[in-house]
């Protein structure tokens, strides 16, 4: 029994020799002499310049934090002055990193296992400087040595601090400059006090409500007990350029940013300006080492969501300006990460629009998916993607291209170079749209796909006058230029209710059908329309024809003739039916005829959208005898911009009795029988029109 005590005296006595040694030869050693030693190895195994030109020191200090007795063991903590990490011959900076004082401490019990734990790592004044030139070298890539066998040894760290620094960016790749400083907070500022402030600036600087959402851990899921309890401790900002843009910012972050904890979260806010666009955020950050949680409430505003291209890398559509507010989370992996913008609400000019968006990157092309909705859509908002707009809206929204001044077609490119960039599979729902009297379009919907280049809005439905119009469009940014293609099919479109306030209308019992199929190749409406190929077949049934209604709809050129063959007086339409086929741009009438009471009226011609001119004949056969003729035949030409609506020299073409028959129309009138659609219970004019187009005899023309 005394020999076991003495064997246990005796190793006790020689850890606390060890011990003291340890501590002794700690604080005693001239740590100066190890520098050469750190310089060559921290050099080779960074491939780059590395120096402590300070003092190296080592002080034992406690951990509180530690429980029991194991609180009582001193730790021991280095300090490194004045470190220097040096840059390639190449950049204009002599170093990558300057760093007044680098301090950090270690737990001792774990050396014991080959397990290197330090706790927390101080910075002092750092400054960095980050490069890259026209050839793509980066000073910040490192050239690692690859160690081939696996060391014995286990390293992990745990938070790092930072009294103060600054960050500088010259990235001639992508024409970027920016200056980054940051500076300790005289306060600290609790983490909900700040989401509660940063929600009501970034609304104030987005100059617009786009849906509140109340300040607490139910509606705001990074708002956790844990970040709570997190406080903001220095402030930073930004000035520069980015992408050629200008740029400029500021925000606030912890002090402490846990380097390998999943549980504890780093608090950041931020307020930046890029150019025309605005991007507001405060949340948190967790697990930084892995860069896998992101959680934050997120404000975008700006001129044009297209603008957003090149500080986010997604294809957006141009728009009026907009601004949306939602929460933002990550998972970001080396591998591919993966951001959500949920339940966000925002507006689109005077348009609403929320739902969810999630983006997945590291397969070939990032992927956009999600669900968009609006529940009051401004049709006007819509003439951005099709490049309307007067020349101050094109402007806001950085459209550069002329509009010429005899043309009266947009030719604003369109930006199918971004199609290639991603792949997309997004729907969208619009419950009511706000629109001009002149446009009854009631509702909106579509599902977007975008798969390496291609773009299809399949199926696409939209509620018009009491009726649908549904289809599909396609458009494929790999040819060049870009190739569209259309089907659609209008059914039902009550008159009246396409026309609510012209008077006349209202009387009108019957509607419009039509099928439009075309394809072609160009970068505009212009382009696309000048190479067009395909067919239009309408039908409008039961209808009513004024000089009001036309000048409503923005017809000029139909105006002028309906005004000349009848006056200014109402004409009631038993049925107008037209069929024209597009060949590279130039569409020719197979069938253009209009029933009245008192006349068959045909048209015939081209319309040219590769030069905006028209070619038309107008054409009125009188039925029976009449008192009064109508007016002379009619021609129509000129652009689409000036047009010139003049009489016929030739004689008329008077009293055509009974019922007219033209044999050169009998084979459209056929094929438009197919477009005849049952009325809901009302009676159809054009079928028995059409059905004696048709059936009339070759020869019986009377003139």
């Amino acid at each position: 029994m005394r020999l076991s005590l003495k064997i246990l005296a005796w190793i006790v006595g020689v850890l606390l020799v060890l011990v003291l040694a340890l501590v002794l030869f700690v604080a005693l050693f001239n740590w100066n002499r190890l520098k050469p030693t750190i310089d060559d190895k921290v050099s080779a195994a960074i491939g780059r310049p590395f120096t402590i030109n300070g003092d190296i020191t080592a002080a034992w200090r406690r951990e509180p934090s530690e429980p029991s007795l194991r609180s009582l063991i001193p730790w021991p903590t280095f300090t490194a002055r004045d470190i220097r990490i040096g840059n390639p011959s190449w950049t204009k900076q002599p170093q990558l990193v300057q760093l007044d004082a680098l301090q950090f401490r270690i737990s001792p019990l774990p050396l014991l296992l080959h397990h290197i734990y330090v706790p927390w790592v101080q910075l002092s004044n750092l400054h960095v400087d980050l490069e890259r030139n026209s050839r793509g070298q980066a000073n910040w890539q490192l050239a690692l040595q690859n160690n081939q066998q696996p060391s014995s040894w286990k390293l992990s760290m745990g938070t790092m601090g930072l009294d103060k620094g600054e960050i500088a960016l010259d990235d001639v790749q992508t024409r970027s400059k920016l200056r980054i400083g940051m500076t300790p907070l005289q306060q600290a500022i609790p983490y909900d006090q700040l989401v509660a402030q940063a929600t009501s600036e970034s609304r104030a600087d987005v100059g617009h409500d786009v849906g509140r959402v109340a300040n607490s851990a139910e509606t705001n899921p990074d708002l956790s007990n844990n970040a709570k309890r997190t406080a903001y401790q220095f402030a930073w900002s930004v000035n520069g350029t980015y992408k050629g843009a200008p740029v400029s910012g500021d925000g606030k972050t912890g002090g402490v940013l846990a380097l390998e904890s999943a549980t504890q979260p780093f608090p950041i806010q931020a307020r930046v300006h890029i150019d025309t666009s605005k991007i507001a955020v405060v949340g948190t950050l967790t697990d930084p080492m892995h860069l896998s949680a992101l959680n934050m409430r997120v404000w975008f505003a700006g001129a044009s969501m297209a603008k957003l291209y090149p500080i986010l890398g997604i294809t957006l559509p141009d728009t009026p300006p907009f601004a949306t507010e939602g929460h933002l989370s990550a998972e970001v992996h080396m591998q591919g990460s993966r951001y959500s913008y949920r339940n966000f609400r925002g507006r689109v000019g005077g348009s609403d629009i929320g739902g969810n968006l999630e983006v997945v990157t590291g397969g070939p092309r990032m992927t956009l998916t999600g669900d968009l909705h609006s529940q009051v859509l401004r049709f006007a908002d819509l003439g951005a993607l099709v490049g309307a707009g007067n020349p101050a809206q094109k402007q806001e929204r950085g459209d550069t291209t002329p509009q010429p001044g005899n043309k009266a077609l947009p030719v604003e490119q369109f930006h199918t170079d971004r199609l290639k960039t991603m792949d997309a599979d997004v729907s969208f729902d619009a419950a009511r749209i706000e629109h001009p009297s002149s446009l009854p379009i009631d509702a909106l919907s579509t599902h977007v796909h975008l798969d390496n280049g291609v773009l299809k809005l399949d199926p696409l439905h939209a509620g018009v006058a009491g009726g649908t119009i549904d289809g599909n469009v396609q458009l494929d940014s790999n040819a060049q230029p870009i190739r569209t293609a259309l089907d659609l099919r209008a059914r039902h479109l009550q008159l009246k209710q396409l026309f609510p306030t012209v008077p006349s209308m209202q009387n009108s019992l019957g509607e419009i059908n039509g099928d439009i199929t075309m394809n072609g190749a160009g970068s505009s409406v212009s382009g696309l329309l000048s190479n067009a190929n395909g067919e239009a077949k309408m039908l409008m049934n039961n209808g009513m024809i004024s000089k009001t209604l036309l000048e409503m709809a923005g017809l000029n050129v139909a105006n002028v003739v309906v005004r000349k063959l009848f006056g200014d007086q109402t004409v009631k339409i038993n049925c107008a039916a037209a069929d024209m086929t597009g060949d590279n741009g130039l569409f020719t009438s197979r069938l253009f005829v209009l029933d009245t009471s008192d006349a068959i009226i045909n048209v015939s011609g081209t319309i040219n959208f590769h030069d905006e001119h028209l070619d038309l004949d107008v054409v009125p056969h009188t039925k029976g005898l009449r008192v009064f003729s109508l007016r002379s035949p009619l021609y129509v030409k000129g652009t689409f911009k000036d047009p010139d609506v003049g009489v016929k020299p030739w004689p008329l073409i008077l009293r055509g009795g009974g019922a007219v028959a033209l044999a050169v129309l009998a084979a459209p009138a056929a094929a438009l029988l197919a477009v005849v659609v049952p009325s809901r219970g009302q009676h159809n004019d054009c079928q028995q029109v059409l059905t004696q187009l048709r059936n009339a005899p070759q020869g019986n023309v009377k003139q």
